[in-house]
C-alpha cells in the first residue's frame, strides 16, 4: 500500500555547515562527469597555433551523427606523484610567434618565456628545426613525450648542438603549462564558491543531512 513521506529539505544556504561540506561532495562525486576542461583545451589548441605546434587529432563520432577532430591531448591529476600533461603532433617555426602570444596572453610570462625560446633557437638554426612529439607508455606527463628535432636545411647542415634540448625542454614547459591550467581550473570548479553558486542557481534542495534530493 502506498505511503505519503514527507521530507524537509533546504537549499545549500541553509544547511549546516557539516551538511554543506557533504552536499559539496556529493557535487565533486557526481557532477563533474562532463568534459570540464573543454574551454582549457580550447585556448591551449589556440596557443599551439601561435607557437607552431599542430596537435596530432583522431575522429571521434557525434550523438548526432558525423565526426570532430579529437586533438592527442591527456591528464592526470591532479595530486599524486606522476600526474601531469602531454600531447602529440609536431611543431615547426612560427613567424611572429613571439609577438603573437604577447597580443594572445600580455600577463603570461612562460608562455612568453617558452615563444622566446623557440624563437631564439630557430634563429640559430635559420628558422629551420621542426618536430615531431609522440606519446610514450602508459603515464601522460611531460617526460611521457618523445620529441625528435630535426633540421630541414637545403645543404644539409645539422642542428645547433643545443636545439635538440631546446626544443625539447620548450615542449615539455608547454606541457607543464596545459597541467596548470586544467589544475586551476578543476580547482575553481570544485571550490566551495563555486559549487554553491551553481547549486543555487540550479535551485536543487538536500535533506538537512546534505542528502541530494532535487
Amino acid at each position: 500500500m502506498p505511503q505519503i513521506i514527507e521530507v524537509t529539505v533546504y537549499p545549500i544556504d541553509e544547511l549546516s555547515d557539516a551538511a554543506k561540506e557533504a552536499a559539496r561532495a556529493w557535487y565533486r562525486e557526481s557532477c563533474l562527469d562532463h568534459e570540464w576542461y573543454d574551454c582549457v583545451y580550447e585556448d591551449f589548441g589556440t596557443i599551439c597555433r601561435i607557437l607552431g605546434v599542430t596537435l596530432r587529432t583522431s575522429p571521434v563520432p557525434l550523438h548526432g551523427g558525423g565526426t570532430r577532430d579529437k586533438p592527442h591531448l591527456n591528464f592526470s591529476g591532479f595530486w599524486n606523484q606522476g600526474d601531469g600533461a602531454s600531447f602529440s603532433g609536431t611543431y615547426s617555426h612560427a613567424r611572429g610567434a613571439a609577438n603573437a602570444i604577447r597580443d594572445h596572453a600580455p600577463k603570461d610570462y612562460e608562455l612568453r618565456r617558452i615563444a622566446d625560446a623557440l624563437q631564439a633557437v630557430q634563429k640559430r638554426n635559420f628558422w629551420q628545426l621542426h618536430a615531431s612529439i609522440g606519446q610514450r607508455g602508459r603515464y601522460c606527463h611531460e617526460y611521457t613525450m618523445a620529441i625528435d628535432v630535426e633540421r630541414d636545411s637545403p645543404t644539409w647542415q645539422p642542428p645547433t648542438g643545443d636545439a635538440e634540448d631546446a626544443v625539447t625542454e620548450a615542449m615539455r614547459d608547454l606541457a607543464r603549462w596545459l597541467y596548470r591550467q586544467l589544475r586551476a581550473e578543476y580547482e575553481h570548479l570544485t571550490s566551495d564558491e563555486a559549487i554553491d553558486e551553481i547549486v543555487a542557481a540550479n535551485a536543487w534542495t538536500f535533506t538537512a543531512a546534505g542528502e541530494f534530493f532535487v
